[in-house]
């Protein structure tokens, strides 16, 4: 059955790209693949990634540095790959911020079973499981196929662009995310408008979706790094 769920691969060796990638296609997963570390980062970039499936041992850049870079913005779970078997190693994969590692050769089902067991636990409030995403009790209602929002039962009319940077932010709970990195997602690299805009259509969602615009509860603002969405208000 198909899902939702983007995985980014990245391994140098293409038959285990094939492997792992010919797997979690027959899962339902959508995946998408790179050979090395500075492709893997502009894929992460560019694109709505879920779940990365990482090797240690890249060209250009390494898997940990890969690792290190995407979890100084990011909380999206990493299973890493690796020869490496020792404790210390397995021990320094999971410090820079690696969620599960996985030691070659692996069998294929535990990868899968792995995967699915990172996601559950990483998305299990938000996941995007359906075309219809709630939250706090419903709250919050949107429905990413008809591209409709509804607040406390009453429709929100968003424009598109709005719409955009709100599928963007709530697909990707409690990740921060840079003004660049919100139009470079949301819009693409050919996106004419000013990065600042994305401050206006943030403005706008406030005034559709929180109770008090002015105390965001769902759309958070980290002063000089970004936005975030945050599905659970009783935590903010």
């Amino acid at each position: 059955m198909d899902n939702p769920f983007k995985i980014l691969v990245v391994d140098d060796e293409q038959n285990i790209l094939d492997v792992v990638s010919a797997y979690l296609k027959k899962e339902g997963f959508h995946v998408v693949t790179a050979t090395d570390g500075e492709k893997a980062l502009k894929i992460f970039k560019q694109e709505i990634i879920h779940l990365i499936v990482l090797d240690l041992m890249l060209p250009e850049i390494s898997g940990e540095e890969v690792c290190r870079r995407i979890r100084s913005s990011s909380d999206i779970p990493i299973l890493m790959l690796t020869a490496k078997a020792d404790e210390d190693d397995k021990i320094e994969g999971i410090s820079i911020g690696a969620d599960d590692y996985l030691t070659k050769p692996f069998s294929t089902r535990e990868l899968v079973v792995r995967v699915r067991a990172l996601l559950r636990r990483s998305y299990r409030d938000t996941a995007p499981l359906a075309d219809i995403l709630t939250f706090n009790n419903g709250d919050l209602e949107v429905d990413i196929k008809k591209m409709t929002v509804k607040k406390q039962g009453k429709v929100a009319v968003l424009t598109a662009h709005e719409f955009k940077v709100l599928t963007v932010l709530l697909t990707h709970p409690g990740q921060l995310f840079s003004r660049e990195h919100l139009v470079e997602i949301a819009f693409g690299m050919d996106y004419e408008g000013f990065d600042r805009t994305i401050d206006t259509y943030i403005k706008n969602i406030r005034q559709k979706i929180e109770d008090n615009p002015k105390t965001p509860v769902y759309l958070t603002t980290i002063y000089g790094a970004g936005y975030k969405f945050t599905p659970n208000t009783n935590g903010v």
